[in-house]
């Protein structure tokens, strides 16, 4: 319920970006551990980007 607040105070965008914290994660584990990605996650990885690139239009 925390993540819909923004929703309804009209800042969807804060929304959006905040429940892409998993990502983050994920990131991270690749760059620093050096993790191993399937093919699916790196497909999610790449369109949550393209997400974010395409929110400000």
């Amino acid at each position: 319920m925390d993540l819909l607040w923004p929703v309804a105070a009209g800042r969807l965008a804060t929304a959006v970006l905040a429940s892409l914290y998993p990502a983050v994660l994920t990131v991270l584990g690749l760059t620093l551990l050096n993790e191993k990605v399937a093919r699916v996650r790196m497909t999610g990885l790449m369109s949550a980007a393209a997400a974010i690139v395409l929110l400000p239009l």
